[in-house]
């Protein structure tokens, strides 16, 4: 079985279950999962966890994010984007640059964030885009998002090109709508390109025919991101022998039983291995109880 994170670039007309499914179809293994969606008409950067790696979904999911965006002014659609079906339309043309300018950037920071009726949020065990397609709108409660910056690229109105760089469950279809909104023009997100998920970038990402080919000729290990390379960051330590057994089956170890922890902080989380270097799982530094104890596991002996 194949086990890593690979930098998938998804081309328009794809869902994330789509590349999924492709992907098994090519690595012949079922266990592969993606890290959050990305709509159909989007592009970019889906990282892919295939292995003992798809436990490193949820974790991925949560990180920041980057994209491009053509933001389209005086045009509402049902879905926010150029896909949906015409709310309205309004005159740009008394629009200055400076305006739409002071517009957007009035969006860095927190702020709360309505999800659009058309997403794979749940309400009441139905997904919102399941309740619109049956012209149904429930309220939807304003979630906390973070814009961490917004760079104008090019202007032309009334399309506006930006890049995008926000924390995990941002809608940047909505946030294109707010905009819109705020300029009493309406507004809808024309295109979407992801360009950043954590680490993994637009540049370094492959399509599903460079990773067809890299599996037919046996070099997709060259690509492959090992699960433990996704903690690059976290300190390593190695489990002592007469305590393995312990540290496989997820239970809390004394300092006495690993190598590698001096000056460990409270809450500190790390990398642990075995001696012979195998990776086995994150684990937390207990200041109180002087103890690590487990985060998440990656060892199985059956895979």
């Amino acid at each position: 079985m194949i086990h890593g994170v690979l930098n998938v670039y998804k081309g328009k007309g794809y869902t994330s279950h789509d590349v999924v499914a492709k992907l098994r179809g090519i690595t012949g293994q079922k266990k592969i999962g993606h890290t959050g969606t990305l709509d159909p008409d989007a592009t970019g950067v889906l990282p892919v966890c295939l292995g003992k790696a798809t436990k490193l979904c949820d974790m991925l999911t949560d990180k920041d994010k980057a994209y491009e965006a053509v933001l389209l002014l005086g045009v509402s659609t049902d879905t926010q984007d150029a896909g949906g079906e015409v709310l309205g339309t309004s005159d740009t043309a008394g629009l200055g640059e400076k305006e739409v300018r002071e517009a957007i950037q009035s969006f860095v920071g927190g702020y709360d964030q309505v999800p659009p009726m058309y997403s794979a949020l749940k309400v009441g065990g139905k997904r919102l885009y399941e309740l619109a397609r049956e012209g149904k709108v429930v309220e939807r409660k304003a979630r906390p998002v973070d814009i961490y910056q917004i760079r104008v690229l090019k202007m032309d109105l009334p399309r506006v090109w930006m890049e995008v760089s926000c924390s995990k469950g941002t809608y940047i279809r909505t946030l294109c709508h707010d905009i819109g909104e705020k300029l009493g023009c309406g507004g809808c997100m024309e295109e979407l390109f992801r360009t950043k998920v954590s680490s993994f970038l637009l540049s370094d990402s492959l399509t599903l025919a460079d990773i067809n080919k890299r599996m037919q000729e046996g070099t997709l290990g060259e690509v492959l991101v090992p699960v433990d390379a996704m903690f690059g960051g976290y300190r390593k330590i190695v489990v002592k022998e007469p305590w393995i057994s312990l540290a496989r089956n997820g239970n809390s170890l004394p300092i006495k039983a690993v190598t590698g922890g001096e000056g460990i902080e409270d809450g500190e989380e790390v990398r642990l291995y075995n001696e012979a270097g195998q990776f086995i799982a994150i684990y937390a530094w207990k200041e109180e109880r002087k103890e690590y104890h487990i985060v998440k596991m990656f060892f199985n002996e059956y895979i």
